[in-house]
Formats: structure tokens, C-alpha cells, sequence
């Protein structure tokens, strides 16, 4: 398998005047746990349909698993565990008839990780999936896809209806038995406290565009909050400053690199800086999201095998 488990280049998917996705692009290293954010209609659906080749690209680039989606969808399927954000499935079967019938479809299932998911996820197996309730729903779909032994997972808003206990559960299932064996897992969801345990990369789109690619860890070490007191301090309308405000006395900023130099020049103009502290994935994705321009860190710049870069 190729360093990359998915590469796009300016990918796009166009619904008539409606640009769901538009010129994304995506490198998700292999073995990695990828976190790709957006507010809902940002374009995740859409982008994981194309992943899939349930659904032909306007333009531009794809690769799954060293493997073209038009071509070769049906490698990829094989090779894929995926979760659906709808998480519909044959109503009138109960669980173990849709186990019974999934497994025959791919060639690395596992009976024995089935029945360990089965026993840790506590699904009812006798009744018809159409009475379950949405965590119940949830669960089951989870296991179809986790027991395939799968070389890369998407899962598209997996955590829908689960209890905390459950989701503790599910963090560790993936980190214990398809991490720890270099499997991929690609993961949107809008739980950022779970992505933010579990995820090493983390891709944020708004508008069908890259917000955002980068380590978690090097995002988290980047964006700062500095709060300075201060006279006529300016507002900053600079590309690293990604919001500033003030109340009671205090400016805050948020500032996604150099926090301090940026708390230095401060000074320099007579402010007294109190605090510069870091944020967390959810006070990161909402200050991006609301500023909805591009501020991509990580692999910026660099050029896709194969792909010219465009002059």
C-alpha cells in the first residue's frame, strides 16, 4: 500500500449551481487515524461517496488504497469498512441474520472479531433492526464494518445514540485492533472531544474546501489564545490572527502561528500580556470554521505523486 491511504487533487462535485465539494485536497497517511471535520453540508458526505465511487467526481483526482474509484470500485469496497451517516440497513433482518449474510461478501472477515464486537458493543441480536433504537442501529452497523478486517475504515458520523461507556468502548476497539495492525481509519464526525482523543490527523473543510490539513499535535501546539490588557491595541488584521475581541478590559486573540511573536509585538506597542494558552479541537475548529478561509498547515505546498502542480 501506498504511504498515502487517500490522495485527492482538486477534487470537485457539482449539483447543478451547488458546489458541494470544491477543489478539495487530501493526503491521509496510511496507518493513521484521519479526523475530517466540517459544519453539516461542508461537503463530507459527498467527499467520502467519491472515496467510494458511489458517485463520479465533477473533476479532479482520487486515489483509495493505490486504487482509482471508477475503476476499480469493487477492490476498494472489499478492502473498505464503511459506516453510512443514514444507518440504514435491510429492516426486516435481526443482527445475526445481517451478520450471517454480510460476512459472505468479504474475504477477510473475521467470526472471531465479530463475536468479541458483538459481546463488547452488547447488541441485541434477535431483534428485527427496524425496532432498534438509533444507538442500537449505530452499534450494529459498526460491527459490519469493524469485522471485515478492513485495510482502511470510513466512518461517516459513527457515534450517533452511543453512550459515553460505548463510545470508551469504540475508541478502544479501534485504537487496540486496527491501529495497533497499521490499518487506516478515516473518521467525520461532529464529536470533536472523541476525534480529538483518537485522531493523529485532522482535515477541516467549509464549503467544499480545505480549511485546514495538518497533525493534531502540530495544531494543537500552533493555535494560541492571547490575551493582553492594554489602550487603544489594535484589532489585527493579519492572516495568523484569526479573531480578535474585547471585554472587560482585556483583549483576546486567537492566533493560529507564532503566538509568541505575535505576543511580543504586542508589548512592543505597551500592552501587558496575562495569558497565552492553547485550545482544544473544538474551540480550533469553530474559530476556522467561522473565519472560513484557508490557513493550511502540514503538507501545504507539497506536490501529489504523479500530479503536476497547477501553474
Amino acid at each position: 500500500m501506498s504511504e498515502m491511504a487517500i490522495t485527492t487533487y482538486e477534487l470537485r462535485k457539482h449539483y447543478s449551481q451547488l458546489r458541494a465539494v470544491d477543489g478539495l485536497n487530501l493526503r491521509v497517511p496510511g496507518g493513521s487515524v484521519y479526523g475530517f471535520l466540517g459544519r453539516n453540508g461542508a461537503g463530507k458526505t459527498s467527499t467520502i461517496k467519491m472515496l467510494l465511487g458511489l458517485t463520479r467526481p465533477t473533476s479532479g483526482f482520487v486515489r483509495v488504497l493505490d486504487l482509482d474509484p471508477l475503476s476499480d470500485r469493487v477492490a476498494i469496497l472489499e478492502r473498505t469498512g464503511y459506516t453510512s451517516e443514514s444507518k440504514r440497513l435491510y429492516d426486516w433482518m435481526t443482527p445475526a441474520e445481517l451478520l450471517r449474510f454480510t460476512r459472505s461478501f468479504y474475504p477477510f472477515w473475521s467470526k472471531q472479531l465479530e463475536d468479541r464486537y458483538v459481546r463488547r458493543l452488547e447488541i441485541p441480536l434477535r431483534q428485527p433492526f427496524k425496532t432498534l433504537s438509533l444507538g442500537n442501529r449505530t452499534k450494529v452497523c459498526l460491527v459490519l464494518a469493524l469485522a471485515q478486517r478492513a485495510d482502511l475504515l470510513i466512518l461517516d458520523e459513527p457515534m450517533p445514540g452511543l453512550d459515553p461507556a460505548v463510545v470508551d468502548e469504540l475508541l478502544r476497539i479501534l485504537a487496540e485492533d486496527h491501529l495497533a495492525e497499521g490499518r487506516t481509519v478515516f473518521l467525520s464526525s461532529h464529536q470533536l472531544s472523541e476525534v480529538e482523543q483518537i485522531a493523529d490527523w485532522v482535515g477541516i473543510i467549509e464549503h467544499g474546501k480545505l480549511l485546514l490539513e495538518a497533525r493534531l499535535e502540530d495544531i494543537k501546539s500552533e493555535f494560541r489564545l492571547v490575551t493582553a490588557a492594554g489602550e487603544n491595541l489594535p484589532s489585527f488584521a493579519r492572516p495568523e490572527v484569526l479573531s480578535s475581541a474585547q471585554a472587560e478590559g482585556f483583549w483576546k486573540y486567537v492566533v493560529a502561528r507564532d503566538a509568541e511573536g505575535f505576543a511580543a509585538r504586542l508589548q512592543q506597542q505597551g500592552a501587558v500580556v496575562t495569558d497565552v494558552s492553547s485550545l482544544n479541537l473544538r474551540q480550533i475548529f469553530l474559530e476556522l470554521t467561522r473565519k472560513e478561509e484557508p490557513c493550511t498547515h502540514g503538507n501545504g505546498g507539497e506536490e501529489i505523486a504523479g500530479v503536476p502542480s497547477p501553474v
